[in-house]
């Protein structure tokens, strides 16, 4: 049995979120995904959202190096190449600060969380319900834009005490 105390869920991408789930109810954190606008790479007069990295490295301060991440494997599909593209820089940037602070890291997909969480539920939409309602019972407080995925990942991981 594990001995950590923090546990860190993360919702991949640039519309995702970020749970830290703690010993303590003050340890228990919800967070949108820190994102910037910048410029797009190619030709075109664009912008593209990317992970702030600077924000994220803010918000992983203080949390001790045996901290577990929980990263959602990230959506690739050759079908859906701009979103894939996204998750996969989302990705990147993440992984890079995860490894500067040192943090333990298991990927995790997210039938694997869900199944002991929102059992008996399917079909994304009603997933992302449930997990949004789910989040707001046991953390009213919190500030939940679309689902309480990451936070929802880090309690399963918690509660396992991997």
């Amino acid at each position: 049995m594990a001995t950590r105390d923090y546990y860190i869920g993360i919702d991949n991408g640039v519309s995702g979120s970020i749970g830290i789930f703690g010993p303590t109810i003050d340890d228990r954190r919800f967070y949108l995904t820190p994102v910037k606008s910048v410029r797009t790479y190619t030709k075109e007069e664009k912008h593209i959202h990317r992970v702030d990295v600077v924000k994220l490295r803010e918000l992983f301060k203080g949390l001790p190096a045996d901290s577990l991440v929980l990263l959602e494997r990230p959506m690739v599909n050759p079908q859906r190449f701009v979103a894939s593209m996204s998750a996969i820089r989302a990705l990147e940037a993440t992984l890079i600060v995860i490894e500067e602070f040192d943090f333990y890291l298991r990927y995790l997909d997210s039938r694997e969380w869900q199944s002991v969480l929102l059992p008996g539920i399917e079909g994304s939409d009603e997933l992302k319900a449930a997990s949004l309602k789910l989040g707001k019972e046991l953390w009213p407080t919190a500030k939940f834009k679309k689902d309480a995925d990451s936070l929802l990942m880090a309690k399963w991981a918690f509660d396992k005490q991997l």
